[in-house]
């Protein structure tokens, strides 16, 4: 019997309809007294597993390897870290005229997450650009995130975090850090399971980021935050995500052509470069925004569809592109996935077990 799979013209992805059915049981079934104490610390040490998987993933050797380009690491930092959040922190002139404070402080949040990783490659791979590069790239965004997003959401968001403080700088490091360095250490032992039960792992990762939604979400019910937002502001935060998506994309492209690079790694800079990583930001605002968390993540859920459905297109697109060669930058030919990452459910959502991590 064939396997049943995802139709490949779904514009949503499985994963992010299992996102939205979580915020659907949060919304009924919140948790409350003591049935939230168990939630959150199940979340917190859901997350702490999560990130150590992710250390124990990660092959030193691979990163080190792809040290040798750095201009195109830089370059994707750059965007990822400088640019977005520059962007964000043009955006606040749309407050309150456009935006609540409440979902501008989502948006901000949103330009200071690091980027990801499998959609990234996926994506690359589809439009036949540098997907060495992209693996690299999208890795080191991510290692960055731990140290960058909490200390530039320090500097940008202050208070306005909702409970935000130095203090979680440091749950962020217990949180987040530790458990990567842990997995770093032990991944000359734990390497070989991990890959053996990459699959099983793989539904830890998804379980992960949903147990850490439906916290999120279940202390919004309970403190009646939803009640601040109305659909108006809702589309106008959708109106604001298009233009930034649409500004990014732009700006990696045509920027990485004005530094001089080929059209590999022109690919591989637009995707990596233009994403914002569901994984990482998830659980990075449950410790920096606490009870306000559901509210905090809602721009990020957002932006994430909809950079996969546009940059599903934008690939396809690339991958017809007159000077396209079928090589990538290093002259390797690259596969050509036989379907877009929006109708797969790990490389749409950035959560697949296939990949070095949960930041894709």
């Amino acid at each position: 019997m064939k396997r049943l799979s995802w139709p490949s013209w779904m514009p949503i992805d499985p994963y992010i309809l299992a996102l939205i059915g979580t915020v659907g049981v949060a919304a009924l079934l919140p948790a409350r007294g003591g049935a939230a104490d168990v939630a959150s610390g199940a979340s917190t040490a859901a997350v702490a597993f999560l990130f150590f998987l992710y250390g124990a993933r990660l092959s030193t050797r691979e990163a080190m390897d792809g040290l040798r380009h750095w201009r195109l690491h830089i370059t994707v930092l750059a965007c990822t870290f400088v640019l977005f959040p520059l962007l964000g922190l043009a955006a606040r002139g749309l407050v309150p005229v456009l935006l609540p404070q409440n979902l501008y402080d989502g948006l901000l949040f949103l330009t200071l997450v690091p980027s990801t990783i499998q959609s990234s490659i996926a994506f690359t791979s589809i439009a036949r650009g540098n997907v060495p590069a992209a693996i690299c790239a999208g890795s080191f965004s991510s290692l960055a995130g731990i140290v960058f997003t909490p200390l530039l959401a320090a500097a940008l968001l202050g208070n306005n975090g909702g409970g935000f403080s130095a203090d979680s700088v440091v749950k962020i490091v217990l949180q987040l850090l530790v458990p990567f360095v842990a997995g770093q250490l032990l991944r000359r032992w734990v390497g070989g399971f991990l890959t053996r039960h990459k699959k099983v792992l793989g539904y830890v990762d998804r379980g992960s980021i949903l147990l850490v939604v439906y916290t999120a979400f279940s202390e919004g019910m309970v403190q009646g935050i939803w009640h601040q937002v109305s659909a108006v502001r809702l589309a106008g935060l959708l109106a604001v995500e298009a233009v930034l998506l649409a500004v990014m994309l732009a700006v990696t492209w045509y920027g990485a052509k004005a530094l001089g690079f080929d059209r590999g790694d022109r690919i591989a800079i637009q995707f990596a470069g233009s994403k914002k990583s569901l994984a990482s930001g998830l659980p990075m605002a449950s410790v920096l925004f606490g009870a306000h968390a559901s509210l905090a993540v809602l721009p990020l859920m957002l932006f994430h569809q909809m950079q996969l459905m546009v940059c599903a297109v934008l690939a396809k697109r690339r991958a017809k592109d007159p000077d396209d060669a079928g090589e990538s930058a290093d002259g390797a030919p690259d596969a050509v996935p036989a379907r877009t990452p929006a109708g797969t459910a790990g490389a749409g959502v950035g959560v697949s077990s296939s990949a070095s991590g949960p930041n894709r």
